[in-house]
Order: C-alpha cells, then sequence, then structure tokens
C-alpha cells in the first residue's frame, strides 16, 4: 500500500514527460517553459506537505489522506480542462499540493510500526514499487498520445487515483496511536516542525538529500528535451527513459539487501561520493565534446543508480529521531526536500542550452555540497565509523 501511495506521485510527474513538447505547443508554451508543468507540481507537493504533517498527527492517517486523495481527483479534472499554459499550471500546483499528502502518510505509516535499518529495508521496497511507475508511466502516456490528445493522459491519472482512493478507503487501517495523537493548532504545527529541524541528523540528512533531490528532478524536468530532442529518440524516449529508472529500481533493491548487514551511513556516504565523482568524469567529458549517446547515458544512469542508493538511506536517516513526531518530520523532510529540490531543478533545467552541460555541471555541484552537509552532520567521522546515531536494527 505504501508503495502504490508513493507510485501516484511517480505516475503525476513521468506519464507527462512524452507529452511535454505537444502540450506545451497546444498552451502557447513551446520553449523551456514547459518545464513548468513539472516543476509547478513538485513546488505544490512540496509546500502542502507543510500543512499535511500536522493533519496527519492530529486527525490520523487515514482521514488525512483519504480527504487528499479526493482533492487530487477535483485538481486532475481542472488539468484536463485547462485552456492555457498559466492555468495548466496553477492546475499542477494544486494537483501537488492534493498528492502530497499520499508521501507524508506513506511515510509516517511506515514509521508508526518499524524504525533503524528496518526501515530503510522497508522504506527501500516501497521505493522500488514507486520506480516501477517511472518505467512503465512514459511508454504509458506515449501510448496514450497516439490514439488521443494530451487531455487523455490526466483522464488517465483520475481514473488511476479513482482507483487508489477506493483502495485506500477499503483496506488502510490507522496506525497513529491515540496517545500519540498532537492537537491541531498553528503554535503547536510552528513547535514540532522547530523541534523536528533542531535535530542534526534530521537537519543535516534532509538538507543533503534536498541537493541531490534537486538534481534528479533537473534530470526529470529536462529529460524529454535532452533524450527525445537533442539526441532524437523521438517516440523512444519513454523507452529510454524506462530503463534509467529500471536501473534505479536495481539500485533500490541491492540496497535493500545489504542495508541491515553494512548500516545506512557506509552505503549512501560511499554512493554520494561515487555519484560525484562519476558526474565529475562526465563533466570533463562534456565541456570537451558532445557525448555520443551511449556514452552519456551510460554515465546518467550509473550516476542515478547511485543517487538510488542515497535517497532511501538519507530519508530514513532524517527521520530516525522522529518518534512520536512522524508525520511532522515527515512532512518538513517532504517539504523541504520537494520544494529546495524543485527549485534547484527548474535553476539548473532552465539552464539547458541545447548541450548535456548545464545538467551534468547542476549534478557535479549538487553533489559536491551534498558531502560538504554530511560532513558537517556527522561531525566529520564518514562511512558509519562509529555509528553515532539510530543506525541500530529495531
Amino acid at each position: 500500500m505504501v508503495g502504490g501511495l508513493m507510485a501516484l506521485n511517480a505516475l503525476s510527474i513521468d506519464i507527462m514527460l512524452p507529452a511535454l513538447g505537444v502540450t506545451g505547443e497546444a498552451l502557447g508554451a513551446p520553449g523551456n517553459e514547459r518545464q513548468l508543468i513539472i516543476t509547478a507540481y513538485l513546488f505544490g507537493f512540496g509546500a502542502a506537505q507543510l500543512l499535511f504533517g500536522p493533519l496527519a498527527d492530529s486527525l490520523g492517517r487515514r482521514r488525512t489522506l483519504l480527504g487528499a486523495l479526493i482533492a487530487y481527483l477535483a485538481a486532475t479534472a481542472l488539468c484536463i480542462m485547462a485552456p492555457d499554459m498559466t492555468l495548466m499550471v496553477i492546475a499542477r500546483f494544486l494537483q501537488g499540493v492534493a498528492a502530497a499528502a499520499t508521501r507524508v502518510v506513506a511515510i509516517a505509516l511506515v514509521r508508526d510500526l518499524v524504525s533503524g535499518r528496518r526501515m530503510a529495508e522497508i522504506m527501500s521496497f516501497a521505493l522500488t514499487v514507486f520506480m516501477i511507475a517511472p518505467i512503465l508511466a512514459p511508454g504509458l502516456g506515449q501510448l496514450i498520445l497516439f490514439v488521443a490528445p494530451w487531455q487523455a493522459i490526466f483522464g488517465a491519472l483520475f481514473v488511476m487515483s479513482a482507483g487508489l482512493t477506493v483502495w485506500m478507503a477499503l483496506r488502510l487501517p490507522e496506525t497513529l496511536r491515540p496517545e500519540y495523537r498532537i492537537s491541531l493548532n498553528p503554535a503547536s504545527a510552528w513547535r514540532n516542525y522547530v523541534l523536528a529541524a533542531s535535530h542534526r541528523m534530521t537537519l543535516g540528512y534532509m538538507t543533503a538529500s534536498s541537493l541531490i533531490f534537486g538534481a534528479l528532478f533537473a534530470f526529470i524536468a529536462s529529460s524529454e528535451q535532452v533524450m527525445a530532442e537533442l539526441y532524437g529518440l523521438g517516440a523512444w524516449f519513454p523507452v529510454a527513459f524506462g530503463a534509467v529508472a529500471l536501473g534505479l529500481a536495481g539500485a533500490n533493491i541491492v540496497n535493500a539487501r545489504i542495508v541491515r548487514r553494512l548500516g545506512m551511513r557506509r552505503i549512501s556516504h560511499a554512493a554520494l561520493a561515487g555519484f560525484t565523482a562519476v558526474n565529475l568524469i562526465h563533466l570533463a567529458i562534456a565541456l570537451m565534446m558532445h557525448p555520443p549517446f551511449w556514452l552519456y547515458y551510460a554515465l546518467l544512469t550509473l550516476a542515478l543508480m547511485l543517487f538510488a542508493m542515497v535517497g532511501a538511506n538519507f530519508s530514513a536517516l532524517a527521520m530516525e529521531p522522529a518518534g512520536e513526531r512522524a508525520g511532522t518530520t515527515a512532512a518538513l523532510y517532504g517539504a523541504v526536500t520537494s520544494m529546495s529540490g524543485a527549485v534547484l531543478g527548474a535553476l539548473i533545467g532552465l539552464a539547458y542550452d541545447g548541450t548535456v552541460a548545464p545538467l551534468i555541471l547542476g549534478f557535479v555541484v549538487m553533489g559536491v555540497l551534498a558531502i560538504a552537509v554530511v560532513i558537517w552532520t556527522e561531525r566529520g567521522v564518514m562511512f558509519g565509523a562509529g555509528e553515532p546515531y539510530g543506525d541500530e536494527e529495531s
């Protein structure tokens, strides 16, 4: 069920990728501004988590989620009816706002029941399901475009989310214990956000995650322009994008298999270092020449597979100190990483100039900054040496 909730977010982003060009032209935005269809959703998705965190901790996981899924259906209907880019961006923002509850509730559900390396293991399997959506979604979007206009893609999202709403209404239990409910008021919410952010582990890994998610969002937003247009893949773009997502899913499976034995820090720190090194090599090549597609694709896929082994572990490390504030901490983590990632990704993506160099340079900068933040967070003790906090199995 957690995988299903997280997959809705991936579908909402990736099913649109093959249609960005035709949608942008239909709505009067044929250039880089078409990327706003993606980044507006991501920003709304991030911002609203600050609201859904306190709601999930006060009203419970189930009520919060079901209300948000109904709102998602309404926002998706607005996307179908949008007549121009301005209203489409607003509708996508609202769609992201409603979808924010899926991430908050999904992470809080897991944290309600488990912690430590067991949480990292479950999150890895959930993220594997999450990664199946990017494998299938662009192809599904392309198939829809072969037989119907771009509005039909949002129609498919409407049908999928309606099915998910029914499933959750019938099967989702309430996992928040009554004694852990927190009264809903602005002062209480602010206090709990401050308490969540004041923990060095949460703050540090949340900041580092924001940086690497900026790299991921930049890739997603610009992938259609780079692969479908620059490298001329056209209708084969969904296949290439899906293969990258398949690599990320495989990396998450490997992480789930080894995290209990090696620990979250050792794996994520080594993967972050590898991510930065691979992109440095890629940047050097991109500055010397236009990389052939096979080389660009191989290095990009390797870098994103390393990213996948960072993401699940950083999320678990940031959530480890949460305790009874799991909903609030999940909301803060999701809001900060999504909003910051959306802004950073948009800045990198909008710098696209017909070459891959701006994208890869953005990857390098995000990786270097993330390493610096992790060093600060761990007080210079890297790769799990000493396991200073909470990386025990529980």
